[in-house]
Parts: structure tokens; C-alpha cells; sequence
């Protein structure tokens, strides 16, 4: 079944999801996370068809996510390298990642994060930028930004207690 493009849609979650929201491609980037390069260890470890895998990197490599890097001339042979754009992606997936461990994961987590400075499981939060205070949804308040559409996408009349964020 084909999806529907979001590719017309002004909004960021939409666009996100245009690049990395097809079914693969968040697996794909969390073993290239965890450091997978090759073609044949993606495929062996998510059990991918090929053709599939082969699409999904393409388009990981058309938008800058992940760079084809030559390691082998006879035969030719490329690894996929996370850019800056592609290792950005890190807190993404680990809040992602949080979520599944607490609502999906009843026998706890299949992999935990260890801090290496303090040697602990670390979790991820969200925290402000300015004064390092972590984000509560209640704390928080939604404004049209500069890309914003006419008319915008926040909702005219949001009930600040409804809202998660």
C-alpha cells in the first residue's frame, strides 16, 4: 500500500517524516548509530530485502543522512557513513527509543545507554537551551514560528491544560 506524501505539508514533523518515515529506515539508522556501515551487515542484521535496503540508503544518501564512502576498488565496494545531518538524528531516536522501554518493553529495556564519565544508565531529557531547565509540557507554549504558514498551524483555541506541549 502507498502512502500519502507529506512533501506539501508545512510542518517539520511532516517533512521529517518524508525523509525518515518510511517503515526501514529508523532501524537502519540505529545500527548505523551503532556504528553498522556495510551494505551486507545492514541487510543481515535487519533481515531486509535488498532492493528495500538499497532504496532506503539511496535516499538516506540523497538527503545528506548518510555519505557513500568507497573502501574497495576491486570490486567496488561502499560503506554508508553518518554526516553531521545523520548523527543529529541521535536524540531522535533515543527518545524514541525511551518510549518503546517504557510503554513496550515489559521485561525492561533491550539495550541500555551507560554514561561513560559516571559509569551510570543515562536517559535522555529535553531541557531548555537558555536555562538548562528541564521541559515539562505544562511549562510550555506554542507560537507560530518564521516559516509559518498564513494563518499558521497552531490551533486558534488550544486548551493549555489539553495540550501536551
Amino acid at each position: 500500500m502507498r502512502r500519502s506524501s507529506f512533501s506539501e505539508m508545512n510542518c517539520s514533523i511532516a517533512q521529517s517524516l518524508e525523509v525518515i518515515g518510511e517503515w526501514w529506515t529508523p532501524l537502519i539508522l540505529r545500527d548505523a548509530l551503532m556504528g553498522v556501515t556495510r551494505f551486507e551487515q545492514f541487510q543481515s542484521r535487519l533481515g531486509i530485502a535488498r532492493n528495500v535496503l538499497s532504496a532506503r540508503l539511496q535516499t538516506l544518501v540523497e538527503h545528506g543522512i548518510l555519505e557513500e564512502v568507497q573502501y574497495s576498488e576491486r570490486p567496488p565496494r561502499f560503506e554508508y557513513v553518518l554526516t553531521q545531518k545523520g548523527r543529529d538524528l541521535w536524540p531522535v531516536l533515543t527518545m524514541l527509543r525511551q518510549w518503546g522501554d517504557r510503554w513496550l518493553a515489559p521485561e525492561g529495556a533491550p539495550v541500555e545507554i551507560v554514561h561513560a564519565t559516571c559509569g551510570h544508565v543515562a536517559h535522555a531529557e529535553l531541557t531548555c537551551s537558555d536555562c538548562g531547565e528541564r521541559l515539562r509540557g505544562r511549562d510550555l507554549e506554542l507560537r507560530h514560528g518564521p516559516g509559518a504558514p498564513d494563518g499558521g498551524i497552531v490551533p486558534e483555541h488550544v486548551d493549555s491544560g489539553r495540550a501536551a506541549v
